[in-house]
């Protein structure tokens, strides 16, 4: 991918290829034709933690998946317990925001597949509604 960057007033054009950044002088005048071509390395990503107490197993299909990445701030049911659709089940911490994770539809709450203060990745097994 190639980026235009204004650094200074001066733009320039930025070839992103396998995790490299190319700097390339084409916009800028005042730089001889011959200039030296910058390479910055990509920052590497940080993988999310998982606990060991966090199953590794498939989640059967009424199990409440993780709609985001984050940590697990509060669970508010227990198992065996009778929820409504919309009770709040779990309070999932993502980028500083408390988001609510909610029964998708009445029934009984099953297995718990996470505790407070695990990280969760998208799509990971929370809780099970039956």
């Amino acid at each position: 991918m190639i980026y235009k960057v204004s650094l200074n007033g001066k733009v320039y054009e930025v070839e992103v290829e396998k995790g490299e950044a190319c700097i390339k002088a084409e916009y800028d005048a005042a730089l001889p034709q011959a200039a030296p071509t910058a390479q910055v390395a990509a920052a590497p990503q940080q993988a999310p933690v998982s606990t060991p107490s966090a199953p590794q197993a498939a989640a059967s299909a009424a199990a409440v998946a993780a709609p985001m990445p984050g940590n697990i701030n509060a669970v508010k049911v227990t198992s065996g317990q009778t929820v409504k659709k919309g009770d709040v089940l779990i309070i999932l911490e993502a980028m500083k925001m408390e988001n609510e994770i909610v029964a998708p539809k009445d029934g009984k709450i099953g297995q718990i597949f996470v505790q407070k203060g695990a990280a969760v990745d998208t799509g990971a097994p929370l809780i099970e509604v039956i």
